[in-house]
């Protein structure tokens, strides 16, 4: 395994990111879908939500994936590549559900991404 990440590894790694950001778009879907106050309220219809076992399924595959990928490429060098949720996943939910993007929060994906940069260079 080289230290320097290819272009393949990156962008597999950056396809994996927007699966988790994906999964906690699905996530949010069936918090919104979901009406129970507390948890023994919400179990039963969690189960019964597309969203909620869309977002299990898609997560039970990203396990996979990542299981692949760390088959080539070293964990030190693909672990940071999953802040990339943390960064595109606020952009999603501000797109999709109207949520705040303070001037702070922007600033912080910009270091992320500063961050990605320097790891994956």
């Amino acid at each position: 395994m080289s230290d320097r990440l290819s272009t393949a590894q990156i962008v597999l790694l950056g396809l994996y990111a927007l699966g988790m950001a994906g999964g906690q778009m699905l996530f949010k879907l069936a918090a919104l879908r979901t009406a129970g106050a507390g948890l023994a309220e919400r179990l039963p219809q969690l189960l019964a939500n597309g969203f909620f076992l869309a977002a299990l399924a898609l997560y039970f595959a990203l396990s996979v994936v990542w299981v692949w990928i760390l088959g080539f490429t070293p964990l030190s060098r693909a672990y940071p590549f999953v802040a990339l949720a943390f960064a595109i996943t606020p952009l999603l939910g501000a797109f999709a559900f109207s949520e705040p993007l303070s001037a702070r929060l922007v600033g912080g994906i910009a270091m992320i991404l500063l961050g990605l940069i320097l790891v994956g260079g």
